[in-house]
């Protein structure tokens, strides 16, 4: 046997002989097998127990496998669905993906290929549990979203951040999902940031990869940009002095200094003797230095 006992398969079929066959090959294997003959069943085991992997019908009476796929995926987010299907056209397949399903085996099953795609199931998506709890504990403000910046999971630490922000909001998650949703298919091609304004807090979101089919992201809150009044308040400097000083912190010339605030170059140089000697320095790049750490506390 080489599977712990915890292992659980839970599968969903109407048909006594394909229970038979699938539960002695689980068995077999050292896995838990747990059996429905339908979706009501199978959503009432689910409820009750958290299966490690589940093996759907995609063709049941009453409730058929797509609709219970749908209902499970919402009681079982992070749990592999793989379809069992003698359907072969592409709109089934394409049907069961969108369901929630992540593989799909046809009819007459094997239960060598069976066991084989649970086993590769169940190891990745025990990877993505371990990475995402791993992500839980080192704290950081990260997310998964689907296509359509609908949320798949998030760090405590991410609610904790949005329920921060966005008292005034009552549907935050929608605001986000909005404002999402256009950003993400030029983001996972270039990896560009996102910079929010939705909330009460700027926020500032940033393409780490794609995940399957799901995009992970990492948000922060987006450092407010200070203007040369911070520097005319901590330096004793006048206001153009601390203008010019603003820019030359961003490495700008004297002649592009004096484009930006509309002053000769000529005037420009004379500012920056002025706060020289002000600042008790005797070039550029020191001055700027004094800036750059002022203007980033």
């Amino acid at each position: 046997m080489n599977n712990k006992i915890s292992d659980v398969v839970l599968v969903v079929d109407d048909s006594p002989e394909s229970l038979g066959m699938l539960n002695v090959a689980l068995n077999t294997e050292g896995y838990t097998p747990l059996v429905a003959l339908n979706g009501v069943q199978a959503i009432s085991i689910a409820e009750k127990v958290t299966p490690d992997v589940v093996l759907l019908d995609a063709v049941m009476p009453e409730m058929n496998g797509f609709e219970t796929c749908k209902r499970l995926r919402q009681i079982l987010p992070n749990t592999p669905i793989i379809f069992m299907t003698g359907l072969s056209d592409v709109e089934d397949i394409v049907n069961g993906f969108e369901a929630g399903g992540i593989d799909y085996v046809t009819k007459p099953i094997s239960p060598d290929e069976v066991i084989v795609r649970i086993k590769t199931h169940i190891h990745t998506a025990k990877l993505a549990l371990s990475a995402q709890n791993a992500l839980d504990h080192a704290g950081s403000n990260v997310l998964c979203v689907n296509d359509n910046g609908c949320l798949s999971w998030a760090t405590p630490f991410f609610y904790e951040l949005i329920d921060s922000i966005s008292k005034f909001d009552s549907t935050p998650w929608v605001t986000l999902s909005n404002a999402l949703k256009d950003w993400l298919l030029e983001a996972s091609e270039n990896r560009t940031s996102l910079d929010l304004r939705c909330f009460d807090s700027p926020l500032t979101l940033s393409y780490q990869r794609k995940q399957g089919e799901l995009h992970l992201l990492k948000i922060s809150k987006a450092k407010e940009k200070k203007t040369a009044e911070v520097l005319k308040a901590r330096l004793p400097i006048t206001q153009r002095e601390s203008e010019v000083l603003y820019w030359l912190s961003y490495g700008k010339t004297s002649w592009e200094i004096s484009q930006i605030l509309e002053l000769s170059p000529r005037t420009v140089n004379k500012h920056l003797e002025q706060i020289y000697k002000k600042l008790g320095v005797d070039n550029r790049t020191s001055a700027a230095a004094i800036s750059i750490r002022l203007l980033e506390e």
